[in-house]
Order: structure tokens, then C-alpha cells, then sequence
């Protein structure tokens, strides 16, 4: 195949045809409908998106090993961690490499952590739980996470909004599929097993025997539908665009920039670290939800705990909602204008739940899922505000190093609700007032964010790229080189001139297998969402 060598001036051959996972067989023929990609995205982000419904395991899981809120907390902090710091490393090399050797690495990762975590449950070796879950699986969250939203955002560059929206939606909706499954599955497996509230009184071996063939089950499930998605992924052939559509060179915002800037220049701007601000915020104040989801809808109504999960699966919804919902409009209103919304309405919000949270179990849902859907649709504008602001040159690896405010929050918030919590408990202090301080305090965070959004301006030009690229028009092949454009200015795929389709049956069928587990999560939060209320 003939590629560019990078720092070279003249085309090398190198022979054979690139292997599977290389970006090069990724390439679509200018003829392939871009409808056909967003089941490849939602299949990786609907599996780690169970990390999500991580909440539902918690009792269990303080009573297989007999320890605090704060020490299995723990777990999904770490998992947060790796996530962030996985996507900050791999978010160059996923541009460089391309989507599907990204999504079948985040595969091996994501699955491997759930074995080794079941092995850890199975042994009661809790740093076993740490390492799988934690690290393994948590490096496994990242890298999915970042490997298919620039992908979309080439196949959607009319409505760059709408398609990170399309992408991350995926990752809210894991847990409105998870947490039914995973209810059903600890009730197949330990159908002995009593209430969550009473688990204290049941042999740590017997919750052992349902949580770990749940943990193996689940990772098989996703094993699949994962590797189904990295087969159906796609990048846009060189030239294609949107039928009818014509990029305009001039921005129809002041903050939309028609300049790219560098993932080394953009750390080095005010507006990244903004940027950084508003997501630990948003991050903190939402997962601290997320995170105790189960737990805290038993404190605030204890004859709720039954139904806990359906309240879970609730949340998750609202979040994919916000995910597409808010992101779709920031394309009409704007990024900085959405943000207003998150991180304005959104302190208002906690500081309503700490004061009326429990005057009505109507009240407190509403509440929670106005807050979800704007944590939700903070990640999803995310990587729409990042090409606003940088231009589309390196999104991925700008997005990548941004989580890691998502790293920093997946402890923070956490820990400070986890720590109150502990603290207060042993106060002798029950109920809605285990939370009363945390919440007040993600209020006053919110308003930072709120703060540090309104800061936002357009980047200087000293960092944009000069306009001419290094190559002009070659696209990297997987092997440091890059494919040459054609004498048209086209690059096609090596060997392939049309490029790699794929029998439209294939993602079809994705559509109809991540549609279904959709509509299943779906249908299961609304029939356990109506017990909220009666």
C-alpha cells in the first residue's frame, strides 16, 4: 500500500493489506449512510455504561466484605480514576490509530476487569474488586468512552451537538439497561436472599454465590455486543460530507472557531482549565448522586429500598435523555448558554433537595432527575464545546485530557458524600440528615462552575495551527504512516478504492439488538418507576 511516511517528502510503498483492526479497514465508501454508525457507538457505550447501576451491587457488596460505604465507595472511584487518566493517554493514540483498535482494546479491558473483580468477590479479596473493577475495568471505561465519539462527530459535522449527544447517550443508558438486568440476575442466582436492608444477616458465602455468576454473566453479555460494535464501526471516506450540506469558512458564532488548536497548545490555554473547572464540578455534584443512588432513596424514604432499583433506572434514563436531549440544543442555542443551564438551575436543584428532598417521594425524584439529565448533558456537550472552542484537528485526545476532571471528581464526589455520611452515621444522625451537608455543598460547587463558564471567550490566535497541515490530504494508516491521497485529493483505503463497506444487514441488526436492550431498560424503569409512587 502507498503511504507518507511522517517527516518525509516522498511516498514509500509498503506492502500488504491492512489487518482488521487497523484504521485503514475502517474507511467507509463515499456511499455509506452515516445512520448505519451510531449502533457501533451505542454498543460500546451502553456496556460501560453499566458502571452507572454500580449502586445496585453496593449492599451486596458491604456485606460480602463487612466493611463502610466509603471502602466499596472506593471501588467505583478508582474505576472514575483509570477512566480519566486512560482517556487523557489513549486520546492521541485513538486519533492516531482509529476507532475500532481502540474499542476492541477498551473490549479486553472491560471485560477482563469484570473477571478479575468476580474473582476477588468469589475468594473475599477485596483489592482483587479494586484492581478488576477499578483499574482493569476502569481503563477499559476510558478508552471506550473516547474511541467513538470523534468518529461520530465526522459522520455529523452539520450537527456536531446532536451526534456527541447520539454517542454518550449510550453510557447514560447502560445502567436504565443494567439495573434490571443486574436485579434480575442477583435474584436468579441468590433467590434466597432477603431484602437489601437485611443483608447484614446472611452469610457473606451465600451473597457471594449470586454476586459472582452476575459479574460473569455480565461480562460475557458485553464481551458480545461489545466486539459487534467494533466489527460495525466506520470513519467517513476522504471528500465525503452530508448530502446537501456545505461547510461554511466563516463561524456562525463568535465561539465557534473555523482554527484548530493543538491538544499541546489547548492545555496551555485559559479556556481548557475552564473547561476542566466546569466538567469536576458538574462531575462531583452528579456522581455523588449516581454513586449512592440506592442508598440514599432508603434514607429518604425507607419503604422505598424494594424499589430501589427502579429509581436507579430512573435516573439513568433522565441521564441518556439529557446526554441527547440538551446536547441536541446546544446546536440552536449554544454551548456556553447550556452550560448556564447545567451548572445555574443545577445549584439550585441540590440546594432544594437538601431542604424538601423528603417531602414528597414525587418531589425527590423530580429533583433527582432534573439533576441527572444535566450531568448527563454536561458530558454529552462536552466534546462539541471542545470542537467549538479548538476546531475538530484533535478532538479526541483535547476530550481525553479534559476527563481527567472526571478522574479528579470520580474521588472527590464520592468521598466527600461517602465521608459526610460515615461521619454523621456515627453521630447517631438517620435519614434525610445523612445528606443534608453534602448536598448544600455540591450547591456551592455548581456555583464555581457557573462562574467559570461565564468566563469562557474564544482562544487567542497565537495557538491556532497554521493553515496548511504537515501532509496535505493522508490519513493515518495504523503503522505511523499515512495513506495517500489520490491524484482527486481522495484517500481511499489501501488496496480498496471504494472503501470497506459492510452488508447493511450487520448494523442493522446492531440497531435492533442495542434498540432492544434500550426499549427493555426502558420498559423495566417505568414499571418499577410507577411503584416509586404507590
Amino acid at each position: 500500500m502507498t503511504v507518507v511516511e511522517p517527516g518525509a517528502s516522498n511516498l514509500v510503498e509498503v506492502p500488504g493489506a491492512p489487518r482488521f483492526l487497523d484504521r485503514a479497514r475502517t474507511i467507509a465508501p463515499l456511499s455509506y449512510s452515516r445512520w448505519l454508525i451510531p449502533p457501533a457507538a451505542l454498543a460500546i457505550h451502553l456496556s460501560i455504561g453499566q458502571v452507572y447501576a454500580f449502586s445496585v451491587f453496593k449492599p451486596f457488596l458491604e456485606a460480602r466484605f463487612g466493611v463502610s460505604h466509603t471502602a466499596i465507595g472506593w471501588i467505583f472511584s478508582i474505576a472514575i480514576l483509570m477512566l480519566g487518566l486512560s482517556a487523557a493517554f489513549a486520546g492521541t493514540w485513538v486519533e492516531r490509530v482509529g476507532p475500532r483498535k481502540a474499542m476492541a482494546l477498551s473490549t479486553v479491558f472491560w471485560v477482563t476487569g469484570f473477571l478479575v473483580g468476580s474473582l476477588g468477590i468469589f475468594t473475599g479479596h477485596l483489592w482483587l474488586l479494586y484492581l478488576g473493577y477499578g483499574v482493569i475495568g476502569g481503563m477499559g471505561l476510558g478508552i471506550g468512552y473516547v474511541s467513538p465519539v470523534s468518529t461520530l462527530i465526522k459522520w455529523f459535522p452539520d450537527r456536531p451537538g446532536m451526534a456527541t449527544g447520539l454517542a454518550i447517550m449510550g453510557f447514560g443508558g447502560g445502567a436504565a439497561v443494567a439495573a434490571p438486568l443486574t436485579t434480575w440476575l442477583l435474584h436468579r442466582f441468590g433467590s434466597a436472599l432477603p431484602a437489601a436492608d437485611h443483608l447484614s444477616e446472611v452469610a457473606p458465602s451465600t451473597i457471594a454465590n449470586a454476586v459472582v455468576p452476575t459479574f460473569l454473566v455480565l461480562g460475557g453479555i458485553y464481551a458480545l455486543v461489545m466486539v459487534l460494535g467494533l466489527i460495525c464501526i466506520r470513519i467517513p471516506a476522504k471528500g465525503w460530507k452530508p448530502t446537501g450540506w456545505q461547510p461554511s469558512d466563516a463561524p456562525s458564532s463568535a465561539m465557534i472557531s473555523t482554527a484548530n488548536v493543538s491538544a499541546k497548545n489547548a492545555i496551555r490555554t485559559p479556556q481548557f482549565w475552564l473547561l476542566w473547572v466546569i466538567m469536576f464540578v458538574n462531575i462531583t455534584a452528579g456522581i455523588s448522586i449516581v454513586e449512592n443512588a440506592t442508598l440514599m432513596i432508603g434514607n429518604f424514604f425507607p419503604a422505598m429500598v424494594a424499589v430501589a432499583a427502579g429509581y436507579v433506572g430512573l435516573n439513568s434514563l433522565f441521564n441518556m435523555a439529557g446526554r441527547f436531549g440538551w446536547s441536541s440544543l446546544s446546536d440552536k442555542v449554544g454551548r456556553k448558554t447550556v452550560y448556564v443551564l447545567y451548572l445555574g438551575v443545577g445549584a439550585v436543584a441540590f440546594a432544594l433537595m437538601s431542604f424538601v428532598g423528603a417531602s414528597a417521594v414525587w418531589v425527590f425524584v423530580l429533583i433527582s432527575v432534573l439533576i441527572l439529565s444535566f450531568y448527563g448533558g454536561g458530558f454529552a456537550t462536552l466534546p462539541a464545546y471542545i470542537r467549538d472552542l479548538f476546531g475538530g484537528y484533535q478532538v479526541s485526545a483535547i476530550h481525553g485530557r479534559v476527563l481527567t476532571a472526571w478522574s479528579a471528581a470520580g474521588i472527590a464526589g464520592p468521598l466527600i458524600t461517602n465521608a459526610l455520611v460515615d461521619r454523621r452515621e456515627a453521630a447517631g444522625i438517620e435519614g434525610v440528615g445523612l445528606y443534608s451537608t453534602s448536598l448544600r455543598v455540591m450547591a456551592v460547587l455548581l456555583v464555581l462552575g457557573f462562574v467559570a463558564n461565564l468566563l469562557i471567550r474564544p482562544v487567542a490566535a497565537r495557538w491556532h495551527e497554521p493553515d496548511a497541515a504537515p501532509i496535505v490530504g493522508g490519513i493515518p494508516d495504523g503503522h505511523g504512516g499515512f495513506i495517500a491521497p489520490d491524484a482527486a485529493g481522495n484517500s481511499g483505503s489501501v488496496g480498496r478504492a471504494s472503501g470497506y463497506g459492510l452488508p447493511t444487514w450487520v448494523p442493522v441488526l446492531l440497531w435492533v439488538l442495542v434498540g432492544g436492550g434500550m426499549a427493555y431498560g426502558l420498559w423495566q424503569t417505568v414499571l418499577k418507576a410507577i411503584s416509586l409512587f404507590h
